[in-house]
């Protein structure tokens, strides 16, 4: 390897040092924006300039060690976490495909050239082949700048390169063993040596799926502090990371493993996702990219005509190889070119993968110093192409989709969410679910109300909205999602929530169920059912004994005929993204002919959501289910107001049947969109009432003659 220089570098002082770094980190993306370059070549283009090969600025020492390792840890661990799950298990198969390919066609290729043209060994020249047959996601970054990362092509490019790192590291963990030689002279037995790591993985990855994912319910089910949660998330990184280390793979494998286990974990729209993106954007990952280029020794191009050779030999057959994988998956597998050009720009960028499987090729004495400049030069060309290709592909992706949805989305689309709120321990929840609800393609805010008593403990109760609606404020901006608040002084509560629904011109209500049982008898509370009966607009009520990102499973009870009501897609448009945020399995209870309706909805707009149909002849089969809900299920009743097409008389003990079979469980009630105006007018009329009873005076002499009849 080619020597560090022996002179002191400029800088010294560690606060200088990181204030360099940061300097690096703020001036990159603006100069390579003025250039209409990638910012994350500037970022290692800066590490060569003021690294040990450059001006010598900065030492590559023991920060850029560790803040590197992070970084190149948070790259795959963001990889797997924001990966399609249930596009990966639908798509197995090119998934398999692709990450064969990729590993296989450069690996061929590099192997048989390394053999011919340059003369290496067979050892040396697998090595290099397995270098090349690997990739770091260097490039995913600007996947999620450009909020691409449940593309499928995305999740192709993640997963097949997962697929080959895995094979690349087995194959170069089998190369070690079979070469590796005892201080007596004795080659270790390769076998006996192969068969240990496959065990140690095996212990490794049942252990991982057995107990992660039930140690993490158990945290979040008990601690909603957001420094805790972030604190426990990157800790399952670490320890993942280290016990790949133990078993003889590089970490990288454990922290996009334990970002696979804990993707259900995590919704997309979630604060606590915002928070890993930000921190590991914002320093780690800008770390390990300025390390990388810290490690390019530019001059060794101009020492000899041999390191150039080996360069651009290298850079071009792996670069062909990957190239010849993705496009010709794209082909075997019917995408579009551009979908090609994303998969091709993913994989074929090398970093610290390449330069770990050089270190031990120099262990195993495989590596000289020519093979080693070229490996660390190769890094920078497949860099630059692989940011090149994939910020082009996105560019080409992101107008494409947006053009088609811009066709696709309804004009009139007025989504727009109210949050009414009052009680600090139900309001976190609501607007977590209100965030994994709403349609983040129309980026619009949410409303958050507090309603107040016009009493004389109206001025206290006004203070203690506004500390409340702060709160969620804080809680909303952590998802980088504006809330407008408002305090709201009214002598009718229900009055006082329809009026500020007309003037924020929202389209639906989410609200928390009555749970003060000591104030207020009735099942629906104080002023549900005056709501309910004087709104015609979507209103969801919601009561959650467990965080929502612990679910499992999305039960839900949909009334015959439902599905001729005005709201029937939206309710079932909210449901399938809190599905779909919450990668959990959603099942819906009905008749056939809804059922039918429901699931050809699912499979043309969310057709990753997975879902399951059981059919429900009658509504009186409501208390059956209760023995199918679990603690970890969401159970979701779709109602009616009286007098609508889905309603029937059978929903009046709707109130007695989950007090009775489904208390204590996660639960919400839906009144969807019904005559398909926003409110009832407040012009009095002979013909419609004003207000409707919660029971009339029929329904007590009916309850009266059962009580009799016994």
């Amino acid at each position: 390897m080619t020597r560090l220089l022996s002179t002191a570098p400029l800088i010294q002082d560690p606060t200088m040092i990181f204030f360099v770094v940061l300097l690096i980190i703020l001036l990159a993306p603006i100069i390579m924006g003025k250039l209409r370059i990638p910012h994350i070549i500037g970022m290692v283009l800066a590490g060569v300039l003021v690294g040990p090969y450059g001006l010598n600025v900065l030492q590559r020492g023991s920060s850029f060690e560790i803040f590197g390792q992070v970084g190149l840890y948070y790259i795959m661990f963001l990889a797997g976490l924001e990966m399609d799950m249930e596009s990966v298990k639908k798509n197995t198969r090119q998934f398999l495909i692709f990450g064969l390919l990729t590993c296989l066609v450069p690996l061929g290729l590099t192997y048989v050239v390394a053999q011919t043209v340059l003369g290496y060994s067979g050892a040396t020249s697998f090595l290099l082949g397995c270098i090349m047959a690997s990739n770091t996601l260097i490039a995913y970054p600007i996947v999620g700048r450009y909020g691409l990362q449940r593309h499928p092509s995305v999740g192709l490019s993640v997963g097949s390169s997962m697929i080959s790192l895995f094979l690349a590291l087995v194959m170069l963990a089998a190369l070690s063993q079979l070469t590796q030689v005892h201080d007596a002279g004795q080659a270790l037995s390769g076998p006996l040596g192969s068969l240990l790591f496959l065990l140690k993985l095996g212990a490794y990855m049942v252990g991982s799926v057995m107990v992660i994912p039930r140690l993490t319910r158990y945290f979040l089910r008990r601690y909603s502090d957001s420094v805790m949660q972030y604190i426990y998330v990157l800790s399952v990184m670490f320890l993942s990371a280290a016990l790949t280390s133990l078993i003889g793979l590089e970490g990288i494998f454990g922290a996009f493993m334990s970002g696979l286990i804990l993707n259900r974990y995590i919704p997309h729209a979630s604060p606590l996702m915002n928070r890993i993106e930000f921190i590991g954007n914002a320093i780690f990952i800008p770390y390990f990219l300025i390390g990388v280029g810290m490690l390019i020794n530019v001059q060794t191009v101009f020492e000899g005509g041999d390191v150039v050779w080996i360069v651009l030999l290298i850079a071009f057959i792996g670069t062909v190889g990957k190239a010849l994988a993705a496009y010709a998956s794209s082909i075997l597998f019917r995408l579009p070119q551009r979908d090609g050009n994303m998969m091709f720009g993913l994989t074929s960028a090398h970093a610290a993968g390449a330069i770990a499987m050089v270190m031990v090729g120099i262990r195993l004495q495989l590596v000289n110093n020519d093979m080693l400049n070229g490996v660390v030069m190769m890094i920078l060309v497949t860099c630059i192409i692989s940011t090149i290709m994939t910020e082009r592909a996105c560019q080409t992706i992101t107008v494409r989709e947006k053009t088609h949805l811009r066709q696709s989305t309804a004009t009139g689309d007025d989504e727009k969410i109210l949050i009414c709120v009052k009680y600090p321990e139900i309001a976190p929840q609501l607007l977590s679910m209100s965030l994994l609800m709403r349609n983040e393609e129309l980026n619009r805010g949410l409303v958050a109300l507090n309603v107040v008593y016009d009493d004389e403990h109206a001025i206290n109760g006004r203070e203690e909205g506004l500390r409340l609606l702060e709160q969620l404020q804080k809680q909303a901006a952590a998802s980088e999602v504006k809330v407008q608040t408002q305090v709201r002084l009214a002598t009718n509560i229900a009055n006082g929530i329809k009026h500020a629904f007309r003037e924020f011109a929202c389209s639906e209500i989410v609200m928390g169920m009555h749970v003060h049982t000591d104030r207020n008898p009735k099942f629906w509370g104080e002023f549900i059912q005056s709501l309910y009966n004087g709104l015609n607009r979507q209103i969801i009520l919601t009561r959650f004994v467990q965080p929502l990102n612990t679910l499992r499973r999305i039960q839900v009870a949909v009334p015959s005929r439902a599905e001729f009501e005005v709201g029937f897609h939206r309710w079932l448009e909210r449901l399938c993204r809190l599905a779909g945020q919450l990668d959990c399995r959603i099942q819906f209870h009905g008749r056939d002919e809804s059922l039918k309706l429901i699931r050809t909805y699912i499979h043309t707009h969310h057709s990753s959501v997975r879902a399951e149909y059981t059919d429900m002849k009658h509504w009186n089969e409501l208390p059956q289910l209760a023995s199918h809900i679990a603690d970890d299920h969401l159970f979701v009743v779709v109602t009616a107001r009286k007098g609508t097409i889905s309603y029937k008389n059978a929903q009046e003990r709707l109130p007695d049947e989950l007090q009775q079979y489904f208390s204590g469980k996660n639960l919400m009630i839906i009144f969807p969109d019904q005559f398909g105006a926003a409110t009832k007018d407040d012009r009095m009329s002979f013909t419609e009432a004003q207000h409707s009873e919660e029971s009339s005076i029929y329904d007590a002499i009916a309850r009266l003659i059962h009580r009799n009849s016994r």
